[in-house]
């Protein structure tokens, strides 16, 4: 049974960030064998944002993990919640969101989570089942097991509090709410991000107020972004969207940087840990290029959301536009009705750049091109040909047509 124990710790530790307490996660493992009793594992989403990028995946691979161990995964919906936001690393408070916006947000999010996770070892609830139902007393009593000055060990409380900001008193109610979601469920193990520790941690503290087992807290890092700076955001634009067409998302994984390139092997795709270090030490020896390395990323990647046959079709047309230099099968039209316009407009207007000044910038860098030919002048008046191919970056092309 150790053997097992250890095997299971080695797939869990895998990218993770912290684990605490680890001996206590060891403890579980071996109670949870010897009684054949498979592990509660929880995630809280709040349905705020609909759309899942591979940050989001970062937890959801681990909890695969989990289910591939045999353990019980339970995502609660936060439709309770959501209606206050997390608080966590923002600077004001968050608008509430109403009922409607909630649900319709679970259900995009429910459709999503399928793509890594296993529906038939997954259990889907929403905490709405038993926060709706605490009465005011209960809420109180609650309240009483954290004090004021615990809420304001938190950075953001914290520096809201030193700026003069203003802090609702509804918000120290999250991860309250988030805590005692861990109550009502005895979980086990809660996942979550970095940013989610003072969350994660208040589930302990609840549990052992109301008389449980603590969990354990397993959180994963923050995945960069493309831009390999920024944490991947849609925000910032850097990032790649679990519904995005697979050529897409196979020419963004393209476009990481080289030093990702193993962060990204080990929290996105279902590389086995052999291979993930037979990568590794590739790279670090020279026996395996760089391009190469990042290819089988990009294949990865695609495989788990469109399929092995999509990976291979969209590695094949990267291969045709990015490395022989041909044109995509599939290039979008523009019907432009000038005969000549201004390049930083006809590349808006095209959907090339999102504005003049962005269009300028790329084309100073010497980024567009049409028909192949670099142009250089932001200033410059083009006469439109009909059927010449405008091209912008490395992936954005169009087909000019005469209006």
């Amino acid at each position: 049974m150790q053997r097992e124990v250890e095997r299971q710790l080695k797939i869990i530790r895998r990218g993770v960030a912290e684990i605490i307490p680890e001996e206590d996660l060891k403890d579980k493992l071996e109670r949870s064998l010897a009684e054949g009793k498979p592990l509660r594992v929880k995630l809280g989403l709040d349905p705020t944002a609909p759309d899942i990028h591979l940050g989001h995946t970062v937890v959801l691979q681990k909890l695969r993990q989990f289910q591939e161990l045999g353990h019980q995964v339970i995502i609660i919906i936060g439709d309770f919640t959501g209606r206050i936001g997390d608080p966590t690393g923002k600077s004001e408070t968050r608008r509430q969101l109403s009922e409607a916006e909630v649900l319709a947000n679970a259900e995009t999010y429910k459709e999503q989570i399928f793509k890594v996770l296993d529906p038939a070892r997954t259990e889907v609830t929403f905490n709405s089942r038993w926060l709706a139902n605490l009465t005011f007393t209960d809420v109180i009593q609650l309240a009483a097991k954290i004090t004021v000055a615990r809420m304001l060990e938190r950075e953001d409380f914290a520096r809201r509090y030193q700026e003069n900001r203003p802090i609702s008193v509804h918000e120290f109610f999250y991860p309250l709410m988030q805590g005692y979601d861990s109550v009502a469920l005895a979980a086990d193990v809660e996942l979550g991000g970095t940013d989610q520790k003072f969350n994660l941690l208040m589930g302990r503290h609840l549990q052992r107020e109301y008389g449980q087992e603590p969990q354990v807290a397993v959180m994963m890092p923050i995945l960069p972004g493309l831009d390999g700076v920024q944490k991947m955001s849609k925000s910032l634009g850097n990032y790649i969207g679990i519904n995005e067409p697979p050529k897409e998302m196979y020419g963004k994984t393209m476009s990481l940087p080289d030093e990702l390139m193993l962060t990204y092997f080990e929290l996105v795709t279902t590389v086995s840990l052999e291979e993930l270090e037979e990568i590794r030490k590739g790279l670090a020896d020279g026996t395996l290029h760089p391009r190469d390395a990042k290819m089988r990323l990009a294949r990865e990647i695609v495989g788990l959301y469109h399929g092995e046959a999509a990976a291979l079709e969209a590695e094949e047309e990267f291969r045709k536009v990015f490395q022989l230099g041909d044109l995509p099968q599939d290039i979008p039209e523009v019907e432009v009705k000038e005969t000549q316009i201004w390049l930083p407009r006809l590349m808006v207007q095209a959907g090339l750049a999102p504005s003049t000044s962005e269009a300028r910038r790329l084309i100073r860098q010497g980024a567009v091109r049409i028909d192949g030919q670099r142009l250089d002048d932001p200033d410059a008046e083009l006469v439109v040909r009909d059927g010449a191919v405008l091209k912008a970056g490395k992936r954005k092309f169009v087909r000019l047509r005469r209006g």
